[in-house]
């Protein structure tokens, strides 16, 4: 997953592998979760300010895999459903709220999925309702979170490397959006 050229929608991330990684994993993510959502929808990494082929790297198909899985339980939260009354051109403070609030209690794997899911809930919205020009600001301000945020955590409990050959299972807590489905193996938090 290095990068020789850097990408948009994850500046600063070049030199810094966990960074890189988490852009490319998190644009990853919300490519496979629109072709699960509607898969008539056609979304490549350049879409996104990554580069083209990016997300082929087998570690990084299997991080985006398991992360799908555990979003498959926020998908039945109802809260996200109040995605729908955001308005796109006040969505930075709401992301920056929501996202304090997911953290509000301390950092875990599940908690990091649970802002890839509303982030890439936001980019749903906007890719359905034609505001482009937001989609790569919110990968913007998800990479800026990280950094800011949970960039030591995820540091100190081995960057996202963990998630490869099933050492990781993301959560053993209820994110603020929902349960996470029973813990399978053994959680390094």
């Amino acid at each position: 997953m290095g990068s020789e050229q850097q990408a948009i929608g994850g500046e600063d991330t070049v030199d810094d592998k966990i960074m890189e990684q988490g852009a490319v994993v998190f644009r990853g993510y919300v490519i496979e979760s629109v072709i699960t959502d509607d898969p008539k929808m056609h979304l490549v990494p350049e879409d996104l300010g990554g580069r083209k082929n990016e997300g082929q790297d087998p570690e990084v198909k299997e991080i985006v895999s398991h992360l799908l899985k555990i979003a498959e339980e926020l998908n039945k939260d109802a809260e996200l459903d109040l995605i729908s009354t955001i308005e796109l051109d006040s969505v930075q403070d709401v992301f920056f709220t929501v996202a304090k609030k997911i953290f509000a209690e301390g950092v875990n794997w599940g908690r990091v999925v649970a802002l890839f899911h509303f982030a890439y809930k936001l980019i749903y919205k906007a890719l359905t309702q034609s505001h482009t020009e937001v989609i790569r600001r919110i990968i913007g301000w998800v990479l800026q979170f990280i950094r800011e945020n949970i960039y030591s955590w995820i540091r100190q409990h081995g960057g996202w490397e963990l998630w490869g050959g099933g050492h990781l299972y993301p959560c053993d807590v209820e994110t603020d959006f929902g349960a996470c489905p029973g813990t399978v193996g053994t959680p390094h938090y």
